[in-house]
């Protein structure tokens, strides 16, 4: 293959890279190293990744070129992989984006990295991220921003923004990222990316740094649907590592992938509508644009509610910030990550501590506790479970109704940088449409749909019932052909 040729190959679908470094047409060796000079130019660009890998990568790309040499075909042979800095890969450094953890080196795989490699994916990067996932705007990384590729005064969309933008820029084909209250698909929406996250349970959490573990899911972010169903059928299966994994057989997104959405009932979120006065009206008129098309294309389109969907931001910044409160308890500078000295146990706890964390994570670090404190568990902990099963019942009973339920996946396209840091309350409603799903463990999914008057991207959410991810993938798949958004790409830096 031209040097042309294989940078064609590596703007485009990881499928067909991976069908070119199988049929040898391009062997992964001199693939990996265009990839990491594109990681390099986005980091410094970008700051996309917070670390580059380029002797685990080096090293994966010869195992794949003797796999293939030996005749395996390989699903994702040679993709370019960035991995979320809050997922372990062995031998690389996992700061989640935190000064606490500076200088950790994982100690090995995790699961759902250790199945994209045994794939086939090459890891060239750990990505920038919001500071243990906490965050909607990738700001919140002890180590800089992320800028989105679009636009570089504009954030990426968090937490998972480093990822987003490695994707987004081309730097790497595929990427993973965590989804604890939309930290994927948010993201995805602002950068022009296909994102999902699975049913609770159906990807391993093994090797994610935890945030709030009862939310927690691993997901990936690609350029096109079949990438991330490809990637979907790869990290998803059972992990005796993990309590919370599900053994059931894993669903079969690929088969039935253009079988097209005719004769299904697609729900419109009522209360999306209902949000229209908080809506960008290009992200209102890509969401009513999406819901004619489903209707052309052969489906019920009908109007759906799920009536605590409103109360879902302030349930999950209840429940997320008690775990968070309980899964942080654990960097206390003694085991592992960074220590600051002091004379007494107390005072090295305090410092290490009060240093190592960023001001969001001490906010919610500081939410959770009073909320799991003596006195006030109940009323507030206790409560938003209780609010939590109830809006589980209300999606039980909308997808009675409806085999899907369509909503924008944010209210407005990616806003600029610093916008809304001094206002944590605008900052926390922009998952107001992603929070519901993760609460309900329901599978969910981003799609490009659509482009703001300055040529930002706009993304629309498929949410569908546990197990779903077959329909939830055919369904986005009709909207990517029918918008061809996601063939547009950023401008060239």
């Amino acid at each position: 293959m031209t040097p042309a040729e294989i940078e064609a190959l590596l703007d485009g679908p990881a499928t067909a890279l991976a069908a070119a470094v199988n049929a040898g047409a391009v062997p992964a060796s001199e693939l990996v190293e265009r990839a990491l000079e594109r990681a390099a130019r986005e980091r410094e660009r970008l700051g996309a990744f917070l670390a580059l890998t380029p002797e685990t990568a080096r090293r994966q790309a010869r195992d794949v070129a003797r796999r293939v040499a030996a005749g395996e075909v390989l699903p994702l042979a040679g993709v370019p992989l960035a991995v979320k800095d809050n997922i372990n890969v062995a031998g690389e450094p996992s700061t989640a984006g935190s000064r606490i953890l500076a200088g950790f080196v994982s100690p090995d795989d995790a699961t759902c990295v250790a199945r994209l490699v045994a794939a086939g994916c090459v890891v060239v990067g750990k990505a920038n991220c919001d500071e243990f996932g906490m965050g909607s705007s990738n700001e919140n990384s002890a180590y800089g921003p992320v800028r989105n590729p679009w636009d570089l005064s504009r954030v990426p969309g968090g937490s998972s923004g480093g990822s987003a933008a490695a994707v987004a820029s081309s730097a790497a084909a595929l990427a993973i990222g965590t989804d604890t209250g939309g930290s994927v698909r948010q993201p995805a929406a602002l950068c022009g990316l296909v994102g999902w996250k699975p049913t609770y349970g159906r990807v391993s959490r093994y090797g994610l740094i935890a945030y709030a573990s009862s939310l927690d899911q691993a997901g990936a972010l690609a350029r096109s649907v079949r990438d991330a169903a490809v990637a979907f059928s790869v990290m998803a299966g059972g992990d005796e590592r993990d309590s919370t994994s599900l053994s059931s057989r894993v669903p079969d997104v690929l088969t039935g992938l253009e079988v097209g959405c005719e004769g299904k009932r697609i729900g419109v979120l009522v209360e999306a509508g209902a949000e229209a006065g908080g809506l960008h009206e290009d992200v209102k008129a890509s969401f009513e644009a999406a819901a004619r098309l489903f209707s052309a294309k052969g489906a019920t389109v009908v109007p759906i509610s799920v009536p605590r969907v409103p109360l879902a931001i302030p349930v999950y910044y209840l429940v997320a910030t008690a775990e968070a409160s309980a899964n942080l308890a654990r960097f206390d500078g003694v085991r592992y990550g960074a220590r600051v000295d002091a004379p007494e146990l107390s005072s090295l706890y305090r410092k290490t501590r009060s240093q190592g964390f960023g001001a969001e994570v001490k906010r919610r670090i500081l939410l959770g506790t009073f909320a799991l404190s003596s006195g006030y568990m109940d009323a507030w902990y206790g409560r938003s479970m209780k609010v939590r099963a109830l809006l589980s019942r209300d999606f039980a009973a909308a997808f009675r109704e409806v085999d899907a339920i369509l909503c924008p996946t944010s209210p407005e396209p990616a806003f600029r940088l610093g916008e809304k840091t001094g206002d944590p309350l605008s900052m926390y409603l922009a998952d107001v449409f992603t929070v519901p799903a993760s609460l309900a463990g329901l599978p969910a999914i981003s799609v490009p749909a659509g482009f703001s008057k300055e040529g930002l991207p706009i993304g629309m959410q498929l949410i569908g019932p546990h197990d779903e991810e077959p329909l939830l993938f055919s369904l986005a798949r009709v909207l990517e052909a029918g918008t061809h958004a996601s063939e547009r790409r950023p401008p060239a830096p």
